[in-house]
């Protein structure tokens, strides 16, 4: 068995001479939470639905669950659970039928399991008091918990969510946070498109960027903080002396009055700023550094701004 939910190798999808997406090679670990991040227009929906063999990739592979898609789709997609684009249910069904007429319509479910399947799944997403009520009077928040209710209706290997907080309020995006955690933990992955940094940060384990089409970078998140430059902050009452080992160590000096900053580059360590500031005599108060925040990294590689609040 792989230790890859998803791979995809030089994976493109034309629109005339449009590319939305160019040459894409994903590598989520099974077990991961993975963030999949990018402005609006990036490729990520597109990416999403070539991997549920919803869209025909232009070109490249794709394997899902270490399985080839779409050749192998129908051994596939049981054991994946969605959420594309919105939820979709029979408007005059209730939130429960609905998921029971789902259910029933894959012949590959249990009829002898389905009621309590369908209520587990409608009480993990917090829709157990609306669950007799017709789907067409839900608000978009409790159609968004009533797709998530869908996806989960069977046991999954892989989660597949595109903006699942989207119509949310707050306490509901934190209860999808939750749910997210609790089925990483049972051993799914789950891979998640979102524009919501916060929630990439708190949740996710790892995560990739897309800048028109193209993947520019994935990893840990800790990796992908590294990825970026790093700053020193000196705390000194000897404020000159500090910024000429600054200027001598190549970390161009900016003096904040209270506190002195510099950039680390070219291999340069903590540890050797600290030895160079001692060896002059310069008195330190305080040295502390810290990496580039997710935030920083997506700017820096998408030359556009994040929504980190929501």
């Amino acid at each position: 068995m792989t230790d890859r939910a998803i791979e995809t190798v030089g994976l493109v999808k034309t629109f005339g001479q449009q590319r939305a997406v160019d040459d894409l090679a994903l590598d989520v670990p099974r077990g991961a939470v993975f963030g999949f991040l990018g402005p609006n227009g990036s490729g990520k929906t597109t990416t999403i639905r070539m991997l549920l063999g919803l869209a025909s990739p232009s070109a490249g592979e794709i394997r899902l669950l270490g399985e080839t898609m779409p050749g192998r789709i129908g051994a596939v997609l049981p054991r994946v659970g969605a959420l594309v684009e919105g939820p979709a249910a029979y408007p005059f069904l209730s939130g429960r039928n609905s998921l029971h007429r789902l259910d029933a319509a894959d012949p590959r479910s249990d009829p002898k399991t389905r009621r309590q399947r369908v209520d587990r799944a409608l009480e993990r997403v917090g829709l157990q008091a609306a669950a007799k009520k017709r789907s067409g009077a839900y608000s978009l928040g409790m159609k968004q918990r009533l797709g998530l209710a869908a996806a989960l209706v069977r046991p999954r290997d892989l989660l597949i969510l595109d903006e699942p907080t989207n119509g949310l309020d707050p306490q509901g995006t934190r209860e999808v946070r939750n749910l997210i955690r609790a089925l990483a933990a049972d051993g799914t992955t789950v891979f998640v498109s979102s524009h919501l940094l916060s929630e990439i940060e708190q949740v996710c384990t790892h995560a990739g960027i897309m800048s028109a089409g193209r993947l520019v970078a994935q990893g840990t998140l800790d990796q992908l903080r590294q990825l970026g430059t790093r700053r020193i902050t000196v705390q000194t009452p000897d404020a000159s002396e500090a910024a000429a080992v600054f200027a001598r160590l190549g970390l161009d000096p900016v003096d904040r009055g209270d506190h002195l900053e510099g950039e680390l580059r070219d291999g340069l360590q903590v540890e050797d700023v600290a030895a160079a500031l001692v060896g002059d005599g310069v008195r330190l108060r305080g040295l502390s550094a810290s990496g580039q925040t997710l935030e920083d990294l997506f700017v820096a590689l998408t030359g556009e701004g994040f929504d980190v609040r929501g």
